[in-house]
């Protein structure tokens, strides 16, 4: 029962993610990676800096890291390609939002190897202020980390991703 409940919610937060994110400005951003998207997808908003939030069509890793169960919810890949985010919330709000909160669903494209997903974020061209988040890799199916990512403030925020032994960034915009 525990494991079905998991995967429809693992399901949905897919759904979710991929709904939030879009938009790119690489002007604004001090990475030296551009993410990419297939072809097949659209820009949508959500991202910023370095990384473009899109809809549709996902890379064949992201579906098959998912468990296939990819819904049309806009979607950020990291730099390097090794993972992705998919936006619940449209837009992501800065503060503590409820209904719906900031919900993003992290998929990695390689083995957890039961390891935490850190994540570790502040505002991109700046030190501070700085959020730091924790998930356990007790998720399935596929290789995912549900989580709620709260900031302080609106901006462009800049997270580094770090699971087992990889290391990923992703930028993303709150209002």
């Amino acid at each position: 029962m525990r494991g079905l409940a998991a995967s429809r919610l693992a399901t949905i937060a897919v759904s979710a993610v991929a709904l939030a994110c879009s938009g790119a400005n690489p002007t604004t951003s001090s990475s030296p990676y551009v993410a990419t998207s297939p072809s097949r997808a659209q820009p949508t908003s959500g991202g910023c800096g370095s990384t473009q939030a899109r809809v549709g069509a996902v890379p064949a890793w992201l579906d098959a890291a998912a468990g296939h169960n990819v819904p049309q919810l806009p979607y950020v890949i990291a730099v390097p390609a090794s993972a992705a985010g998919f936006l619940f919330a449209r837009p992501l709000r800065a503060g503590h939002p409820e209904n719906p909160a900031n919900k993003i669903l992290w998929v990695v494209r390689t083995p957890r190897q039961g390891s935490s997903l850190e994540v570790d974020g502040h505002p991109l061209g700046s030190a501070g202020p700085i959020v730091h988040q924790s998930q356990p890799a007790d998720s399935f199916p596929g290789e995912i980390y549900p989580s709620i990512i709260d900031v302080p403030t609106s901006g462009c925020w800049r997270f580094m991703l770090q699971w087992a032994t990889d290391r990923a960034e992703v930028d993303l915009n709150y209002v």
